[in-house]
């Protein structure tokens, strides 16, 4: 490899049902871009297929950074490697017995599928307390043993996972090295590596999800380095993280449960970035593809990242990953009418294949992208272009699907759908806003992906979001994430003390170690970054409690009486109760290192040779368009045609590569010097 490249970046993100590519040169300029439909069979053709869209020339191309839904869809779909765990006598159905919570709030039954099964966990003699102190030596034959019925079971993947190995991970390391003698490949996972912090449940989940997507991660991104190689390409990938950052591929698979929601994480960062250059510091993502719509919040220009968040029911992948709320409504999301006779958009999706009718390669089932074709929100002679769909056969779909059942004309059913799935977009928002805390009316929501700034403008007007951002190119804007996101590298070790009974020190000595690692690993990446930053934070409860609190520091030195202050002060935000008289725990200490990137251009997005210099220039003509308050004879435009500056009232279509942006009756849009759309809710002249 060679040294580290600045020059031209590829970022590219695979999703459901399209994926997406940038290409910048940081040199002059230039950008190419390409959207094609994603391969599931095997996501490295359709990021082949996006290079050869964009044409790409793969040996000048100085990096690629590859956001991948691959650990994620096999998270979500429960198809993991097989996988085997060794953990401690008497502890084999820690997974199993979880937190004593029920899959069904209601009701005596509910399925639970434990992440390994019960017969490929399997136990050995050893023990160490919760001070670190071996109880009971590792049995080294028994471990051996156990490795061997394991690779005899068709095991591609282990974990170790003892009990108490974050606060002495000597004998899982003494596991490791036995079972690197034996084992077929290098899947091999110690939990404290993964996770080094105490909750043995959520420590051993994760520890067994990064083992089981492990081979599967590996497996893609050699498909891919081969397919990448035999173009050209000669240099490393960079695979987003969950956390916003990225890591070379190299590494990538150690950790492998760090790039769950790698997608929707870059998408996030790409948020957060155009934010901040455009001077919109608090933002409300809302991010609608072909699939599912992801939500998030950012404050202060840094997006909310979390470690305890749980995948699905008692799922808790414990590493750093942007906070990221999802629901099953895409622009391919299937709408049915229901035995009880009720209306339901979602979550089944048409998919890239067959895709929504519309898309004319066999769909037969009315989605969400179809009822916006009825409305005349879509352009018929840009969508229906295969197999000979008109919009009189989505009409007779929808008809008889929808319409009748419910009693209503097609067009009617299609305004139902767009408003159920809009409820369910609003629902989503909701629970990354006001049920943090957040009030909706104090953020500008941030609208991308290929569907998103159809919508936006219906929900700002559903939650009383004042503005509505769009960035230049929304439907790409996950690739973009992948070439400004910073690198990250996040740390966590368990101290588990009383806050009086912690020495002077203590927490500085780790903050010092998690600093020193962090840093190590981001100065060994082939990417320039402008300057490293350092986030200090511990978990903190109140003694005899469960719930914990993160209190974020200025600085690592802090002392006890400042951290009290910190932890009480935090706690009565949340509570709105005092406990003085209750003594203080320090959990986890944690670091977040973050190296940064030099900052790109991005108002090259749109070629500003192309822009013209009046609205009437970049109009390519008007089409009736139904909204809630009637229909409208509603001019279109062309979004690379229109100038730098302009300012429009709604009704308006802008349309473009990637994407179309719906200005409802009544708003405003304005763009600003970056190349963004500014939505004012309401603020038509």
């Amino acid at each position: 490899m060679a040294g580290k490249q600045s020059g031209l970046l590829v970022g590219v993100d695979v999703g459901g049902t399209f994926t997406d590519l940038v290409e910048l040169d940081q040199g002059s300029g230039a950008v190419r871009l390409a959207k094609v439909p994603s391969t599931p069979e095997n996501q490295a053709y359709g990021v082949m297929d996006a290079l050869a869209s964009a044409r790409c020339d793969l040996a000048a191309l100085d990096l690629i950074v590859h956001g991948t839904t691959t650990t994620t869809n096999a998270v979500l779909e429960r198809k993991l490697s097989r996988t085997g765990l060794i953990t401690t006598l008497g502890f084999r159905d820690v997974l199993e017995l979880g937190r004593r919570t029920r899959p069904q709030p209601y009701g005596m039954k509910g399925e639970f599928t434990p992440v390994i099964p019960r017969n490929l966990r399997l136990e050995v003699p050893e023990r160490v307390d919760a001070e670190g102190e071996i109880v009971t030596p590792l049995d080294e034959a028994a471990l051996r043993d156990a490795g061997q019925r394991l690779i005899n079971a068709g095991c591609e993947a282990v974990v170790v996972h003892f009990l108490h190995a974050y606060a002495n991970p000597s004998h899982e390391r003494r596991a490791g090295e036995i079972l690197a003698q034996i084992w077929p490949n290098d899947h091999i996972t110690l939990g404290h590596a993964i996770l080094s912090e105490s909750r043995e449940f959520e420590r051993g989940v994760t520890a067994a999800v990064n083992a089981g997507v492990q081979p599967i991660l590996a497996r893609y991104l050699r498909r891919l380095g081969e397919e990448l190689s035999a173009g050209g390409y000669t240099r490393d990938i960079l695979v987003m993280n969950g956390n916003g950052g990225m890591v070379s591929s190299r590494l990538v698979t150690t950790e492998a449960a760090k790039t769950v929601m790698s997608g929707p994480a870059s998408g996030v960062m790409a948020a957060a970035y155009t934010g901040r250059v455009a001077g919109l510091s608090d933002l409300i993502t809302y991010d609608m593809g072909g699939t599912s719509t992801d939500v998030a919040l950012i404050r202060g220009a840094e997006p909310a990242v979390s470690n305890e968040i749980e995948i699905e029911y008692a799922m808790p992948i414990h590493v750093p990953m942007v906070d990221v709320r999802t629901v099953g409504a895409g622009g391919g999301s299937i709408a049915r009418v229901t035995a009880a006779g009720l209306l339901e958009v979602g979550p089944e999706s048409a998919g890239a294949d067959p895709g929504p009718i519309c898309y004319g390669r066999g769909g037969s089932e009315p989605t969400i992208s179809d009822a916006n074709l009825l409305l005349g929100r879509l352009d018929p002679a840009k969508l229906a272009v295969r197999g000979g769909v008109s919009i009189a056969d989505v009409e007779r779909i929808f008809s008889a699907h929808l319409g009748k059942p419910l009693g209503l004309s097609a067009h009617d059913a299609a305004g139902a759908v767009i408003r159920m799935a809009n409820t369910k977009m609003a629902g989503a928002i909701r629970m990354v806003s006001l049920s943090l805390g957040a009030d909706p009316r104090d953020y500008t929501l941030f609208a991308f992906g290929g569907a998103g700034p159809l919508h936006a403008a219906a929900l700002a007007r559903e939650l009383a979001v004042p503005n509505v951002l769009v960035p230049a190119r929304p439907g790409i804007t996950n690739a973009i994430g992948c070439v400004v996101a910073d690198l990250r590298h996040d740390f966590v070790n368990t101290i588990n003390r009383p806050l009086d009974a912690l020495e002077d020190g203590a927490l500085a000595q780790v903050f010092a170690r998690q600093t020193t690692e962090g840093e190590r690993l981001i100065r060994a990446e082939p990417v320039e970054i402008g300057e490293i930053k350092h986030l200090y934070s511990v978990d903190m409860q109140f003694t005899g409690q469960t719930h914990i609190l993160r209190v974020e520091l200025e600085r690592p030195d802090v002392d006890s009486t400042t951290l009290r202050k910190l932890f009480e002060a935090a706690y009565f935000k949340r509570f709105r109760v005092e406990l003085a008289e209750i003594r203080a725990n320090v959990v986890n200490a944690n670091t977040s290192v973050i190296g940064t990137r030099p900052a790109l251009d991005l108002s090259t997005l749109i070629d500003p040779a192309g822009r013209k210099s009046s609205l009437q220039e970049a109009q390519t003509g008007t089409r009736l368009v139904r909204f809630e308050s009637g229909i409208f004879e509603t001019s279109v435009y062309w979004r690379d045609h229109l100038p730098l500056e302009f300012t429009l009232n709604g009704p308006a279509i802008i349309e473009q590569m990637d994407t179309t942006t719906l200005i409802e009756p009544g708003d405003m849009a304005a763009s600003d010097a970056h190349g963004n759309i500014v939505i004012t809710i309401g603020g038509a002249a």
